[in-house]
Order: C-alpha cells, then sequence, then structure tokens
C-alpha cells in the first residue's frame, strides 16, 4: 500500500524473533490486540540529532522517537556527555537518519508540549522502508515504553526489545537497565521519576471501585506497588476477569517509578506487566505473540511502507528538561 493512501497497517513488522515464553494468560494468540495502524505524515530530511531519540528537522520541526526510550546520563547518576550507552545510542542514530529522508507517522497525540512531533520514524534506503524505532530497539540502544495516548505499536516495540534482552545487546549489557527488585523499596524510591523495569513476585490483590492494586509486600505504606485503573480494566476485559491468577506470578513491570506511600507504578496499558517463565530478561510481552523471521528478514526492518504513537505520563519530576521523558 502506498504511503499516500491515507492509512494501512504495520503488521508486517514481522522483523520480530519467535521468544519461548510466558504471556499473561488474559491474551490469548486469537485475541491479540489490532495490529498497529499509522497515519502518514511529513517527509522531510534530518538536519540534526540532538541526542538518542530527539530529531531536527530540515524545517526547523522536532521529532521524538515516541515508544523507543534512549539511556540518559541521569539513569545512572552519571555526568551528562558521559555516560557510554547515552553516547552510543545518539551515535546509531546519527548513523542510521542524519541527512537522510525521513517519512513520520502517527497513532494518537502528535505533538509535545515543547511543540515537537510524537511520531514513529521510517528511514527511506535502498527501496526499503526501514522503522527507526524498531533498529534501536533491536540494536539495545532503546527500552520500549508508552505512555496513555501512546501506546500505539507498542506490542511491536516491546517484542523488538525483547529480542536485544534475548542478545545482552548495546544498554541491555549494562547491569544499570537490569530489573530492579521489588522487595527494595528504599531503593525504588530513590528512582523516583525514572524509567523502571521492577521485578517481585504478586503478594496480593487489592481492589476498589475505581483501581487494582498489585501488592508486592505486606505493608501498603512502604512496599511496592502497581496501580491499574478501572479505564485500564475496562479496555482489556480478557485481562480483568483473570486478573486474580496473578498472586504468586513472578512479574516485570515497566513505568516511572512514583511515591505513593511507597514505590509505585501506574500501568496505563497492560503491555507494562510481563510474566517471567524462570528465565529473566527472556519474557514475553504481554500480548505480543510469538512470530518466526523469515531467513532474509531483519529483525528490525519494515519491509513496506505503512500508510499509527496514543494521556501521557505523570507531570514530570521537578527539574525535568525538554530532554527528559516530558510529553
Amino acid at each position: 500500500m502506498g504511503w499516500g493512501s491515507g492509512v494501512g497497517n504495520i503488521a508486517g513488522l514481522a522483523g520480530l524473533v519467535a521468544l519461548a515464553s510466558a504471556a499473561l494468560p488474559a491474551i490469548a494468540d486469537d485475541k491479540l490486540p489490532a495490529p498497529c495502524v499509522l497515519e502518514p505524515g511529513p517527509v522531510r530530511t534530518v538536519a540534526r540529532v540532538l541526542d538518542g531519540e530527539t530529531l531536527v528537522l530540515d524545517d526547523g520541526s522536532g521529532v521524538r522517537l515516541i515508544g523507543a526510550l534512549a539511556p540518559r546520563a541521569r539513569d545512572a547518576g552519571a555526568q551528562a556527555g558521559a555516560w557510554p550507552p547515552e553516547t552510543q545510542a545518539m551515535q546509531t542514530l546519527s548513523n542510521l537518519v542524519l541527512g537522510k529522508r525521513i517519512k513520520l507517522a502517527f497513532g494518537g497525540r502528535q505533538k509535545d508540549r515543547y511543540g515537537r512531533f510524537l511520531a514513529q520514524v521510517f528511514l527511506e534506503a535502498n527501496g526499503r522502508s526501514e522503522w527507526v524505532q524498531g533498529t534501536m530497539l533491536a540494536a539495545g540502544q532503546a527500552r520500549a515504553y508508552g505512555v496513555p495516548e501512546s501506546f500505539a505499536c507498542v506490542r511491536e516495540l516491546l517484542a523488538h526489545e525483547a529480542e536485544a534482552r534475548r542478545k545482552r545487546l548495546g544498554l541491555w549489557s549494562n547491569g544499570v537497565y537490569r530489573p530492579m527488585p521489588a522487595e527494595q523499596p528504599g531503593s525504588l524510591l530513590k528512582q523516583r521519576g525514572k524509567f523502571e523495569r521492577v521485578i517481585g513476585t504478586v503478594a496480593s490483590i487489592g481492589k476498589t471501585k475505581s483501581t487494582t492494586y498489585l501488592n508486592f509486600g505486606t505493608d501498603w505504606k512502604s512496599d511496592f506497588t502497581v496501580r491499574i485503573g478501572k479505564a485500564v480494566l475496562a479496555a482489556n476485559p480478557e485481562f480483568a476477569r483473570t486478573l486474580d491468577t496473578l498472586k504468586s506470578k513472578t512479574v516485570v513491570v515497566r513505568g516511572w517509578i512514583e511515591r505513593r506511600n511507597g514505590p509505585l507504578i501506574d500501568v496505563a496499558d497492560v503491555s507494562q506487566i510481563e510474566i517471567i517463565d524462570g528465565k529473566e530478561d527472556v519474557p514475553a510481552p504481554a500480548g505480543v505473540s510469538a512470530v518466526t523471521v523469515p531467513n532474509d528478514a531483519q529483525p528490525a526492518s519494515v519491509p513496506v511502507d505503512p500508510d499509527g504513537a496514543q494521556k501521557l505520563r505523570p507531570d514530570p519530576t521537578e527539574g525535568a528538561d525538554p530532554g527528559a521523558v516530558n510529553l
């Protein structure tokens, strides 16, 4: 389907290796969400690369690679510009897109508070359309994430990331990016305002009229908790019906650490929760089916043009700058 034909889907983000692990019990293969659908946007040339996820185009507009969170020095408390994963991600992105024509595509909110596009980005090269977020994730140069209004393509994003984790590529070879243990709430609170993956066993599940809580300890005033709003459950009824089965399961939850009594992650999409089958870094992202890669496919390529990214994360922490995930 041609780029100018309105909309099309990228179910063919097929460069996803088969992942042998357990998915959330709520989602069967025959009930997976619809493929990612994107609206085509402008076609421009990349004039500058500001960091591992931010571009400036030849018309002066800025672009954030929504869904691919680049490593930053603050992840490790390092000095700006002196954190190897950060500089490597920027170099990888520069090598990939600088001076080249790209296509933008949208699936939700199109701009952030700074006026930058929030877009999926595709690079035209050698007669093929390459998904830039997929390439960065598959190379271990970014972490997959979503925020309300920007969860389009999240399952494809997670699957590309999972391949890099499996191979321990890029940032995944660095201990800073391993999951933090849920049983250490004091350490988690020190990461307040940062994006983390937290691993732990669900001790109990609490419910109110508006919210469900996954508790990872016996003291909700100090232990790590995951909050799932009723809107998320309403949008995922199968998941909601089997939510109680998560008790005693080991899971990895991704998101920004907040302080609500103890440390908390707010789940805005079920893709933020992964069940572990005994090998920590080989989990199947919630709702991602296993897909076998054809012999001639590359893990992060998009073979055809797309013809879809979707209330954003909580207010940024004090002192957050435009380079942080501050949408």
